[in-house]
């Protein structure tokens, strides 16, 4: 008699218990996903992230209809006032390259510091982030181009994002 009612207070129990149902957000493949990896970094401002955001996300619907075979990709230009990214996107919407320039970003710590320590008592001036991208090569290469100030003297130098002097 215990069995049948343990048995049966286990049912109904059981038969009270939900499934848990979750949830997963919408997951969006992008076509773009080399160029989001390559651009992807802790350290970037954000500004350019958000201006790389959008030209990952930029549908191309409207441009493939007036997409002309003569060549093989178009460019499209996105602008913020601090910087500006020129992109070239085939008909299917892959990004083949970028040029992107950002002026006035913070700058890298090993970046300052190898200016500081090559040019001690120097300050600052402007600095311009240069990146170009390419999806064959899966390649990135950052540069800046920084002015600095002694006194009347300005030099301009040029480093890529480790610090090392080009």
């Amino acid at each position: 008699m215990k069995n049948i009612l343990l048995t049966l207070l286990a049912l109904i129990i059981v038969s009270q218990l939900q499934a848990q149902t979750i949830e997963l957000p919408n997951t969006v493949i992008s076509v773009n996903y080399k160029y989001l990896n390559a651009t992807d970094s802790d350290d970037a401002p954000v500004r350019v992230k958000q201006l790389e955001e959008a030209v990952s996300n930029y549908d191309n619907a409207e441009l493939s209809e007036l997409y002309d075979d003569e060549y093989d990709t178009y460019k499209v230009s996105f602008f913020i006032p601090e910087g500006k990214i020129v992109a070239a996107i085939d008909k299917n919407g892959k990004i083949i390259r970028t040029i992107e320039k950002y002026n006035n970003v913070r700058l890298p710590l090993a970046v300052m510091q190898a200016i500081s320590n090559r040019y001690p008592n120097w300050a600052i001036v402007e600095d311009v982030y240069f990146i170009k991208y390419h999806c064959e090569a899966d390649d990135l290469k950052k540069e800046y181009k920084v002015k600095i100030k002694n006194d009347n003297k300005i030099v301009t130098v040029r480093t890529n994002e480790k610090g090392d002097f080009i």
